[in-house]
């Protein structure tokens, strides 16, 4: 039942931002628009800051269900983009209702679980340290998070798909290679 009336408030609030900004919308409205009430509301969420937050990152993590792999990681940057586009007029009224850091660090969380997934597999069997392969995930997040946020900001015009494309070509080999490079750098 927890996550049905989640789900509810997240898609009253996506509702609800297609004619309000997120600094306009009241917990009356969400719970009004749910059928719920305002101590339910609170069971869940401190605030409508705090759902927004978890429904970026819901959203996210059920884009990339099972694309954390080196084989996969492609598709699921796709995935982000595509939930992200999918979801334009709540991801662009969060982005200019709350502060970038914010955005910034749903993206982060996102992001970094990811990546980290491919660099545990690349890994394996290397004996890199947790702290380099957070090292790397953090790197390679960074740049995803400035690529994606550049996209929103400029209004989603810009096909993801070729976004994506450059990344792949950018990040090819670059997390073995950086791999190796810090197995190297241990020895020497």
């Amino acid at each position: 039942m927890s996550n049905t009336t989640k789900r509810a408030l997240e898609e009253s609030l996506k509702k609800l931002l297609l004619s309000k900004p997120l600094d306009k919308i009241t917990i009356n409205d969400l719970t009004t628009d749910c059928g719920i009430s305002r101590m339910t509301f609170y069971y869940h969420f401190q605030d409508i800051y705090d759902l927004a937050e978890w429904a970026c990152v819901e959203d996210g993590k059920r884009a990339l269900q099972d694309k954390r792999t080196y084989d996969t990681w492609q598709e699921g940057l796709e995935q982000i983009f595509e939930v992200v586009l999918k979801n334009k007029p709540f991801i662009t009224n969060v982005y200019h209702s709350v502060s970038k850091e914010k955005i910034e660090n749903y993206l982060y969380k996102l992001t970094y679980e990811l990546i980290i997934g491919v660099v545990e597999e690349k890994s394996k069997g290397t004996g890199l340290s947790e702290e380099n392969k957070s090292f790397i995930a953090d790197f390679h997040k960074y740049g995803f998070v400035g690529l994606m946020l550049d996209w929103i900001k400029q209004g989603m015009k810009e096909d993801y798909h070729e976004i994506v494309e450059r990344m792949s070509v950018m990040l090819h080999g670059n997390i073995t290679n950086s791999i190796q490079n810090f197995e190297q750098n241990k020895k020497g």
